[in-house]
């Protein structure tokens, strides 16, 4: 009698404990699809901040444009109040100062008559300030000044010390391969990063990313929800120049980052409705063999 009742109890045990194993299962699957919720969440609100801070750039690029183009009208009324005389000058046509010397009113010696001492330094501090022809400030600020390449990411791996960087070298022609890290992680994986034909910016100032120096930046087609690394034509070997028509000379041999020309170039470079790099509806192109595509994103930025 006592053995039954024993085997009765222990059957009940049992099922209780079935029970209690089945709930925990249940509260295990709870779990998993809250952390896949908050997981979710988190990427929606990052993605809407993206957008956000887009959209105030977007803003203030547009108002520091109309910026420009007010104090640009003010200096023409100035020049021409000083008797400048004003030269129409056809796109992507570089003058060299001396062509129009001759329009230009000559300094004369200051008399007591002529003009004053405070006259005579404020005619040399702005004859100071000019620069000088053929330097790189007279240059225009476009694409043209910038050094980019075809060239061959042949190895990847992670950053030692960032998740989200990966650490490449990358033939672009010269003796040995380049440095070059990327904040490609979370978009494109480590297999199809290993030996592949991409853009790279090589003439930027070389900078320490997490104790690696990076000696170029590879060009992406960008969105806030997608990056896709920019590939040249088929036939390009590292080292090829990428070159845009309406564009010409050399570029510099290392951007000062103080004169921001990467960040005033970088607004104008998009990829078109073929996919095709452009800067002002210019394609990227490398001579004799074709242009640079993103493969899929169309009508986005490039950085």
């Amino acid at each position: 009698m006592f053995l039954s009742r024993f085997l009765v109890k222990m059957a009940a045990n049992n099922a209780v404990l079935n029970r209690l194993e089945q709930k925990g299962a249940e509260a295990d699957q709870v779990i998993e699809y809250l952390k896949q919720q908050v997981a979710l969440l988190k990427e929606k609100a990052i993605l809407q901040a993206s957008l956000r801070e887009e959209k105030k750039l977007r803003v203030e690029n547009a108002k520091l444009k109309k910026e420009i183009e007010g104090l640009k009208q003010e200096l023409i009324q100035a020049e021409i109040r000083n008797g400048v005389k004003q030269v129409a000058v056809p796109p992507g046509t570089t003058l060299s100062t001396a062509s129009f010397s001759e329009d230009i009113p000559q300094p004369t010696a200051v008399t007591a008559s002529s003009g004053s001492k405070d006259q005579v330094k404020g005619e040399k501090k702005e004859k100071k300030q000019q620069p000088a022809a053929g330097s790189s400030d007279a240059k225009p600020v476009d694409v043209s000044r910038l050094d980019l390449r075809v060239g061959c990411i042949i190895t990847a791996e992670k950053h030692p010390d960032a998740d989200t960087l990966y650490v490449e070298q990358v033939d672009v022609g010269e003796a040995s391969p380049r440095t070059v890290v990327s904040g490609l992680v979370k978009h494109i994986p480590l297999d199809k990063m290993q030996n592949r034909m991409a853009i790279l910016l090589c003439n930027l100032k070389p900078a320490k990313m997490r104790g690696v120096v990076s000696q170029a930046m590879v060009m992406c087609a960008s969105s806030p929800e997608k990056v896709e690394i920019l590939a040249p034509p088929p036939g390009a070997v590292p080292g090829d120049r990428i070159t845009f028509e309406g564009f010409p000379g050399e570029p510099e041999k290392e951007l000062n980052p103080k004169k921001k020309i990467w960040e005033q170039i970088q607004p104008d470079l998009h990829t078109n409705d073929q996919c095709v790099a452009t800067y002002k509806g210019v394609p990227f192109e490398v001579k004799g063999k074709g242009v640079c595509k993103a493969e899929t994103m169309a009508n986005s930025g490039i950085k």
